[in-house]
């Protein structure tokens, strides 16, 4: 890939979106019953390549059963609502039920009581015994603290999530600082780290022994993180990147890393073409939180909406589209791709005559520079 000069002595790469690129068809189409699109990550083996962020207006002890039942895995943010306050669907309710800055300052007031290490047990607890796969997110500034709790309840699979995420965070605090490495391998769950975009990030990651890493922002949208902070790489630039890391990595060790790429995804296509980029599976959280059955029924906010000295982005409120299993599997209630995500996964790959999501990463590619949907 050729640099791009953006001026005397400066050059940058150029890099693409998922929207500016495209699947090519093959000779052959298949019917859609027989496409195989599972996944598997450690020993658990989903019939939906996908997790649901960790998003308070998404996941919740409740809506975790439907996605484990539909094939997924929800990840519980062990430090939002559900990690601080008994009834934390009752302030998520105030929050679906007023305006966006009025929800904003409900949503802030909540997340000043501390979180309560106990609950954080107690919340892993009630997905195992709801009989799901129990997994949870932290920050790597709050992984330390938690560690504990963590083991001691069983989670079955830590996502160790931030907007960037290195293999050794700094702090210049009195805390012990987190060294990733040393982390995973003395671990005894299952972790998936990230965010990473560049092919540098995601071997350092990979090489700590991560089972998964996270490409892209954590749950939300990569536009945020681009406008407020200056930093970003097109999705589909970013997982070819990581893919390219996990090649080596591969040959380095024989050991081969989950991708899963999150951020700006929308439908069935996004999908598909994030894993003919690279990816293993995906991290859906704006799609979900356009439900009627999720927490928020239809509010959203992320994680850094809530911080009072920085805060990014508010409360949104989307108009809900469906229940949970109609926006993953269907039927699709509109024409617009936000429903039945994976059923149009298996379109595609039907159409486009790939049996699995291995084939899929096989699949032939165009550029269209600029493309609209």
């Amino acid at each position: 890939m050729s640099d791009v000069a953006i001026g005397l002595g400066r050059t940058a790469r150029s890099a693409w979106s998922l929207d500016d690129i495209s699947i090519v068809p093959t000779r052959r189409t298949r019917d859609a019953d027989v496409v195989d699109i599972s996944w598997e990550v450690e020993a658990f083996r989903l019939e939906l390549p996908f997790l649901a962020g960790p998003l308070d207006a998404v996941v919740s002890p409740t809506s975790a059963v439907t996605i484990d039942r539909l094939g997924g895995v929800a990840v519980l943010d062990l430090e939002g609502l559900w990690a601080r306050h008994d009834d934390a669907q009752g302030i998520i309710d105030r929050v679906a039920d007023a305006d966006d800055a009025t929800a904003l300052t409900i949503l802030r007031d909540a997340m000043e009581t501390p979180i309560d290490p106990d609950l954080v047990g107690q919340r892993i607890k009630e997905l195992r015994a709801a009989g799901v796969v129990s997994a949870g997110a932290v920050t790597p500034q709050r992984t330390i603290d938690l560690a504990e709790v963590i083991v001691a309840a069983e989670l079955d699979l830590l996502l160790l999530s931030g907007t960037v995420v290195s293999a050794e965070h700094v702090t210049d605090d009195e805390r012990e600082p987190l060294n990733l490495k040393t982390f995973v391998r003395r671990f005894d769950v299952p972790v998936i780290v990230g965010g990473c975009t560049s092919y540098r990030s995601a071997l350092h990651l990979m090489r700590t022994g991560a089972a998964g890493v996270l490409v892209g922002g954590a749950a939300t949208s990569d536009a945020v993180n681009a406008e407020v902070l200056g930093i970003g790489l097109p999705q589909a630039t970013a997982i070819a990147d990581v893919r390219a890391a996990r090649m080596r990595h591969l040959e380095e060790t024989g050991v081969e890393v989950q991708i899963i790429a999150s951020g700006p995804l929308r439908t069935g296509g996004d999908i598909a073409k994030a894993i003919a980029c690279g990816a293993d599976a995906v991290m859906l959280g704006p799609p979900l939180a356009a439900a009627t059955d999720a927490p928020g029924r239809g509010a959203l906010w992320g994680q850094g909406a809530v911080h009072r000295r920085l805060g990014r982005g508010g409360v949104e409120h989307r108009e809900t589209v469906g229940t949970i299993e109609e926006i993953l599997v269907g039927p699709a209630t509109d024409q617009d791709g936000a429903t039945n995500l994976f059923g149009a996964l298996r379109a595609t790959m039907a159409m486009t005559g790939l049996r699995s999501l291995t084939e899929l990463h096989k699949a032939d590619l165009v550029v269209r520079p600029g493309g609209a949907r």
